[in-house]
């Protein structure tokens, strides 16, 4: 997901968020989850100036409601970004990347995960560095003096624990150094920097003394190395020079007969490594990462310079261009020719620990077989139910569950962590064996939230994919929609898993993959499909008689994948162990609770692939401390691995075969299509056109490019997928046009600012440009609609000429307020009223509402008996028309409470007179609006017995749609946005 989209709303005018990258702040001890994002701003001369900005954050950064601007650092000239290697800490490729950032006044320490973002996050941040030419001048940096905070007059004592420095306010965003310990003195320029194989140095700072200079590596890192006074480089810079011209010049040497393909080869050996050495200036617990010899790595995981992915880094640096790229094309279709099936032992294993923290050994679950395993693929699901967790990010159940599952690994073995990824409470753990590590590479991983609003990540999905020798292989571990009735709901959240669950890939010309696009999937979790048709008693009584067969057949999960709703060419192994949920926690009884949920399967492992023998499938009931029983499958996969003599022979016949082609033809490619039309376009319901484009004899990279002034190749409500990509001689590819209105969007469309039109321009490199029409008519909505708007619309919106919806949707807010002659108003919009009065009637007492989310279809339902005005055929969940209220909410392009309003709310939090007082001066729809919707919620807590709901739930959810922040403004911290709950908080506790 792209984050930089969540920062670039918290930005004023003229500043540009580069890219984003997730990491931790690492503080000693202490771990705390940071959004690092690049900020350029271009000044009046034409010159750039770039910052970082570290943002806290809450769940997924989706929106600048969701991001608090936490620090400012500046890149000056004396700001350095360097990649270093905690002391005794193994690394493989895939682990995540140390770097520490310098600067005359701070130093911090991240750890960002591996990948493709990471690394061009790197990369970006090296090219903002000033540089160190005398003739530029120093940055200014005055366009940062708006986020300065105030200095306060006395210096207040810092609270013990507290990273605030003497001069700052927590909570407010700094400058500088302010906010964490300073250096004790800046980096010297007569000091020599340690630099080693892999190491990323980003240095900035005034050097007109010492001649530095930026190296790019073969291996795809940056370092800056210093020559010596006399103008030669030190041996350092000339082996790093050597390697790259030995890289860049490989294809050269190729034609000639004497080629050197070991930089390409799949297994990564032969790849340049710097085994040089420097002195040593850090402290010993943070030195720049070392490659070892071939005697230090038998005790250490290979560093990841030596690994897969910079091979295929290599290969997508543009300087390789697109002979490489045919290359590579040819070399997936040969795989055969050159690789050979080995087996490796994977186990598989998921648990839903029910918010509990570890308490007893995992080893009957994690090492129960005599063979230690090649791979561990260990999921978690509800690792956190607190409510924090829930709306927050951090939760230290990670690293509790993290160490008993490192010390529950099979005995006889060693093994590195290759990846952990986190959403809320789904976890998700990979370990290899040592030996394996450096076969191991292109590793990412991705979340999917499938909770309400699409958003909350208590249920949903997260993943890892990586290639293992030769083979791609993607794990899913995922927890769906709970309750026996709700199969429909966790077949919606397994389609949006499989369908936004999208990984980067190393060459950024390539299209993201999918989970479908492995070779190997294993897919694992609570995915809660119950028994049904059976009541509790029978299905226990099949369970003790072990007729476990006759209980599958009324197993949810085997009916819709019969049905092939789901898991479409999934296999999954004969169940021969008792259901896995529910237990009373701490014992192997069935749930004795006042529900006494009926026994079944929720927990299961699934997968997809050629050459995959299972050997065994098995829940573990020695472990009890959860309601659920964790389970196991080892399988043997066969991996497709790499002979090296084949395959330097394939490789050689391919380049042989490349050196006949004439280049100088132009690319040429003839479309299924060229017009589209998208006819009644609906509020946040896709719709989906699809074109082939068919390529000539000549290979070619196609592109949708951006039109002369524009900023995107197409508008907000459009999206081409794929984007860009490559195309061998007489290949074809089929490309969709993807339409989607949000909250966005919808509002112009509304109003007729912005219409159903647009041109897109297919660009061939080297070859002629392509012209597609689009356009289409979109039905107006009470989504997107604003207040006032629809307090004047006495008919259903698609009863209304298209002139008067606009008329209406243009006009000003305070319409009304000063004796408009307009046709009398509504009191509140019909729609609200129609939402709140059914929920008002049938979900008082629903447990869990405005927590779970509906069915996709049913939102459509009552959008169009809204759009409609048809309410009295609404006749669907309860879920569904809440979730469709709180998006609504969200769609108003002015909130309930007015953006005007919006600072004077957070200073009256905790004041219930002073913030009656401001909510009086609200427009008068606005007002009533908001009135009406918190004597509903005070309804509900009326029934928290039943449906489970608190102030702090309600606020938390309201508070983000009810208040929000001014389009453009600054994004306020974690401590305000909490003003903005209390602010809501007091209106459910108190009389209005």
């Amino acid at each position: 997901m792209d984050q930089s989209v969540a920062i670039q709303e918290t930005l004023a005018e003229g500043e540009y968020c580069v890219i984003a990258v997730q990491g931790v702040l690492c503080e000693g001890d202490s771990r705390q989850s940071r959004l690092l994002g690049l900020v350029r701003y271009r000044l009046e001369h034409g010159s750039q100036e770039h910052a970082l900005f570290l943002y806290t954050h809450r769940r997924m950064a989706i929106t600048g409601d969701d991001v608090s601007l936490d620090q400012i650092v500046p890149v000056s000239r004396d700001f350095t970004l360097e990649e270093v290697s905690p002391d005794g800490e193994l690394y493989i490729l895939g682990s995540d990347v140390t770097v520490q950032l310098d600067t005359a006044e701070l130093s911090l320490v991240f750890q960002l995960p591996f990948g493709s973002q990471t690394r061009m996050f790197l990369h970006e941040v090296a090219r903002a560095c000033p540089g160190f030419d005398p003739a530029t001048r120093d940055p200014e940096f005055l366009w940062l003096s708006r986020y300065r905070c105030a200095e306060p007059e006395l210096e207040l004592p810092t609270p013990r624990g507290c990273n605030s420095a003497p001069g700052t306010w927590p909570g407010y965003a700094t400058i500088g150094g302010g906010r964490y310990p300073s250096r004790k003195e800046p980096w010297g320029l007569e000091e020599t920097r340690p630099q080693g194989a892999g190491s990323v140095l980003f240095w900035g700072g005034a050097m007109e003394k010492t001649g530095f200079r930026l190296m790019e590596r073969a291996h795809g890192g940056f370092f800056w190395g210093r020559s010596a006074r006399g103008g030669r480089r030190d041996e350092e810079l000339e082996e790093a020079d050597r390697e790259m011209s030995a890289a860049a010049g490989s294809r050269e040497c190729d034609s000639a007969g004497g080629s050197n393909f070991d930089g390409l080869r799949p297994n990564g050996k032969g790849l340049p490594v710097d085994q040089s050495s420097r002195g040593q200036d850090k402290p010993e617990s943070l030195q720049p990462r070392q490659n070892k010899s071939k005697s230090e790595i038998t005790d250490m995981v290979r560093s990841s310079t030596i690994t897969v992915s910079d091979k295929a880094h290599i290969l997508s640096m543009q300087k390789f261009g697109l002979r490489d790229t045919i290359v590579k094309s040819h070399l997936v279709q040969k795989e055969e020719d050159y690789t050979y099936i080995q087996n490796f032992r994977f186990f598989v294993g998921t648990y839903n620990v029910n918010g509990q923290s570890p308490k007893e050994c995992l080893r009957p679950w994690l090492s129960d077989g005599v063979q230690a395993p090649d791979v561990y693929c260990v999921g978690f699901q509800e690792l956190d139910l607190s409510k924090e967790a829930f709306f927050f990010h951090d939760t230290p159940k990670e690293e509790e569950w993290f160490k008993a599952v490192s010390e529950g690994l099979h005995p006889d073995a060693k093994y590195a962590k290759v990846k952990l990824i986190r959403l809320v409470g789904i976890m998700l753990l990979l370990y290899v064996k040592q030996e394996h590590a450096a076969y191991v590479s292109e590793v990412e991983a991705e979340t999917v939230g499938t909770g309400i609003m699409g958003r909350m990540g208590n249920k949903g999905g997260v993943a890892i994919r990586f290639q293992f020798h030769n083979t791609s292989i993607c794990v899913v571990n995922s927890h769906l929609a709970a309750h026996i009735e709700e199969y429909e709901r966790r077949n919606q959240d397994y389609k949006d898993i499989c369908s936004r669950m999208q990984f980067c890939q190393l060459d950024p010309s390539c299209p993201p993959l999918t989970i479908s696009k492995h070779d190997v999937i294993l897919w694992l979790g609570d995915l809660n499909y119950r028994i049904e048709e059976l009541d509790v008693e029978k299905v226990k009584k099949l369970i003790e008689e072990k007729d476990f067969q006759t209980l599958y057949a009324y197993d949810q999960l085997k009916i819709q994948v019969a049905a092939k709703t789901v898991f479409e060419g999934f296999t999954e192994g004969e169940l021969t162990f008792q259901p896995t949920y529910k237990y009373d926690t701490g014992s192997d009884d069935w749930d004795t609770s006042e529900k006494c949920r009926a026994p079944a399967w929720c927990d299961r492992i699934l997968w997809k692939g050629k050459n995959i023998t299972q050997l065994s499938y098995q829940s573990h009931m020695a472990l009890k401390t959860s309601d659920h029983k964790p389970v196991s499958s080892v399988f043997d996969i066969g991996v497709r691995v790499v002979n090296d003599e084949l395959y330097r022979k394939t490789l050689e016949e391919i380049v042989r075969s490349l050196d006949k082609m004439e280049n100088a033809n132009i690319p040429s490619v003839s479309l299924s299509k060229r017009e589209f039309c998208f006819q009644n376009v609906k509020y946040m319901q896709l719709k989906v056109e699809s074109f082939t484009i068919h390529n000539g004899q000549v290979p070619c990279h196609f592109e949708f490019i951006n039109k002369p002034d524009e900023e995107s190749y197409c508008k907000q409500w459009l999206n081409a997928n794929p984007s860009r990509g490559f195309l061998l001689p007489d290949s074809d590819i089929e490309i969709e046009l993807e339409l989607f209105v949000n909250k966005t969007t919808a509002t112009k469309l509304n109003s007729g600012e912005d219409k159903i039109e647009d041109i897109l321009v297919l660009h061939l490199d080297r070859g002629k440009d392509y012209f597609l029409s689009v356009s289409g008519n979109y039905l107006p909505s009470c989504f997107g609609s604003p207040i006032h708007t629809l307090c004047y619309m006495r008919q259903p919106i698609l009863d209304l000429p298209l002139e008067t919806i606009s008329e209406l949707t243009l006009m000003p807010i305070r319409t009304g307020d000063d004796g408009s002659q307009l046709e009398s108003p509504m009191e509140i919009p019909k729609e609200l009223w129609m939402m709140v009065d059914y929920l008002y009637r049938n979900a008082v007492q629903q447990e869990d509402l405005f927590q779970q989310p509906g069915l996709r279809s049913e939102f459509e339902h009552v959008r169009d008996c809204l759009d409609t005005g048809m309410i009295d055929n609404l006749c669907i969940l309860n879920h569904s028309v809440a979730e469709a209220l709180l998006l609504f909410l969200e769609s108003l392009p002015e909130p309930v409470i007015c953006y005007s309003a919006y600072h004077n709310c957070l200073e009256c939090s905790g004041n219930y007179t002073a913030s009656k007082q401001v909510i009086s001066t609200l427009p008068t729809f606005y007002k009533n609006v908001f009135h009406y919707l918190m004597a509903f919620l005070q309804e509900l807590l009326k029934n928290s017995a039943k449906n489970h709901l608190d102030e702090n739930i309600l606020a938390s959810i309201f508070g983000s749609l009810l208040l929000r922040n001014p389009a453009g403004h600054q994004k306020l911290d974690t401590t305000e946005k909490k003003k903005a709950q209390e602010f809501i908080h007091q209106f459910l506790c108190n009389p209005l």
